[in-house]
């Protein structure tokens, strides 16, 4: 088991690593929409939060050679589950046909109040 901590989206001291790689497979933390280095949430509600919560997935992966290509599975959790279509309409403009695996459900409560959190892993060399 290999832990992967890039310093590129999550600010030092959290208690878990960005990701970890199990053989070919890559499990990566869940990301909300934090403005990368800090534990503050970007402003614009659902949207904006989905928005940037993907853009730090991506930056996790290529900080460790992959891409959005290489996602085989996410689960999205979000506050409020009746924002599911504008987190889909969000997600289209991250990954393209054929996408990959996913499930969603509403949570009641995420960390830092936040309105979404995705929670992805990869396939080393199957992308």
């Amino acid at each position: 088991m290999e832990f992967l901590n890039s310093g590129k989206v999550l600010p030092a001291g959290l208690p878990f690593s960005e990701a970890v790689r199990i053989g070919n497979v890559v499990y990566l933390s869940g990301q909300m929409g934090i403005v990368p280095g800090s534990t503050r949430l970007v402003p614009g509600g659902i949207r904006e939060e989905a928005k940037q919560a993907l853009m730090n997935i991506r930056s996790t992966l290529e900080a460790h050679g992959l891409t959005m290509r290489d996602v085989a599975k996410c689960t999205i959790m979000l506050a409020d589950i009746s924002e599911w279509q504008v987190f889909n309409e969000v997600y289209k403009g991250f990954f393209e046909p054929p996408y990959p695996v996913r499930s969603a459900l509403g949570a009641n409560g995420l960390a830092l109040g936040a309105r979404v959190e995705i929670e992805c892993l990869a396939v080393v060399g199957e992308g």
